[in-house]
C-alpha cells in the first residue's frame, strides 16, 4: 500500500532532487554514534562528580533520551542506510547500540521489514502486538495519558515492556528460533567483555546507575511516546498518507523525543531508503505535491500537537 503511493508521488517529484536524497553518508552516521555516547558518558560523569537527586533524575533523563536516540539510528542500519558493507552495518551496529540494549539488529529487521510491509494490518506484527493493549488505546484524557508516561519514570511498565519487547524479538513469523553456538559468539564476546571490565574496575554500581536505571525508565518512556506519535490517536487508516503521523518537533522535542529526524516518520514509511539526514529534505520535496500536502497527517508539535491529537 504504501509502496503503490511512493510510486505515485515519485511521478510527479523531480528525478534529479530526489535521487541524491537516497545517498548515504557513512560518516555522518558514525559521528552521531558517538556524539550519542558523549552524552551519555559527559551526563553521567557529572552526575558522578555532583551528585544531588535532582541532578541524577535529570542524568537519567538525558541518558534514556540518547538511548532512544542510538536506537533511531540503528533503525536506519537496519534499513543498510549505515554502511554499503551489510556486513560492517551490522555488527558496527550491533556493538555500539544493540548489544548495550540487550538484544541484535538481525532480530529487530525480521520484525520491522514486516511491519513496513503490512502496515497497520493484521500482518504487522507491530500493530497487531498493541491491538487491544490499554496503552494504545485512544482517545485518553491528557491526565491518562501522562499517568501512563509517569509509570514508566519509575520503571514498573519499563520493566513490563522490556520482557514484552525481549520475547517479541527472540521469534520469526511468530517461531522460535534457535541459534548455533558460532552465530551466538559476537554477543557472547560482548557480554563477556563488558561484565568482566565492570567487576574489575568495580563498575557495577555505575553501570546500574547510568545505564539499567535509564534504560528500564526513561528509553522505554521515549519509545513508546515515539510508537504513540508514529501509529496511533487521530489518523485515518483506510489511506497510506493518513495512517502514519509526521510530527514537526521544536528543538527542545527534537532533543527528547524526535532524535535523527525520526518525526518525519511518514516520509519514512513512503521512502525506507532515504536515511535520517536527508528526511526534512525529502518533507520539504513531498510538500510541493498537491496530493502530499492537501493530504498528508503532519501534526506541529509532540506536546501541543500530538497531546490534542490524542485526547478524549
Amino acid at each position: 500500500m504504501t509502496t503503490n503511493s511512493a510510486n505515485t508521488l515519485t511521478q510527479h517529484l523531480n528525478p534529479n532532487a530526489l535521487k541524491p536524497l537516497f545517498q548515504t553518508q557513512p560518516m555522518v552516521h558514525a559521528a552521531a554514534i558517538a556524539y550519542n555516547w558523549a552524552i551519555i558518558l559527559g551526563a553521567a560523569y557529572l552526575c558522578t562528580l555532583y551528585f544531588h537527586p535532582l541532578a541524577y533524575f535529570l542524568t537519567v533523563i538525558v541518558i534514556g533520551a540518547r538511548m532512544h536516540a542510538l536506537a533511531i539510528l540503528m533503525h536506519d542500519a537496519t534499513h543498510y542506510r549505515f554502511l554499503k558493507n551489510r556486513k560492517w552495518n551490522d555488527l558496527i551496529t550491533d556493538y555500539t547500540t544493540m548489544y548495550p540494549l540487550f538484544t541484535s539488529l538481525e532480530k529487530y529487521r525480521q520484525n520491522h521489514l514486516r511491519h513496513h510491509k503490512h502496515l497497520n494490518t493484521e500482518h504487522d506484527p507491530d500493530w497487531v502486538s498493541k491491538l487491544g493493549v490499554e496503552e494504545f488505546r485512544f482517545p485518553k484524557t491528557r491526565r491518562e495519558f501522562l499517568w501512563i508516561v509517569f509509570s514508566y519514570l519509575i520503571l514498573y511498565r519499563g520493566v513490563k515492556d522490556a520482557i514484552w519487547f525481549l520475547k517479541r524479538f527472540q521469534l520469526k513469523d511468530g517461531k522460535q528460533q534457535p541459534k548455533t553456538f558460532r552465530e551466538k559468539l559476537p554477543k557472547l564476546m560482548f557480554y563477556v567483555v563488558l561484565f568482566s571490565a565492570l567487576t574489575i574496575l568495580g563498575g557495577w554500581k555505575y553501570y546500574a546507575l547510568y545505564w539499567v536505571v535509564p534504560y528500564f525508565s526513561t528509553f522505554f518512556m521515549f519509545q513508546y511516546i515515539r510508537s504513540v506519535a508514529e501509529h496511533f490517536g487521530d489518523l485515518e487508516y483506510g489511506h497510506e498518507l493518513t495512517s502514519t503521523r509526521t510530527v514537526k518537533a521544536t528543538a527542545v522535542e527534537r532533543f527528547f523525543l524526535a532524535p535523527h529526524n525520526v518525526g518525519y516518520h511518514l516520509e519514512h514509511h513512503l521512502y525506507p531508503g532515504v536515511p535520517f539526514y536527508h528526511l526534512p529534505d525529502l518533507h520539504d520535496l513531498l510538500m510541493e505535491e498537491a496530493e502530499y500536502s492537501g493530504k498528508a497527517h503532519i501534526t506541529h508539535g509532540y506536546w501541543k500537537g500530538l497531546m490534542k491529537e490524542l485526547g478524549a
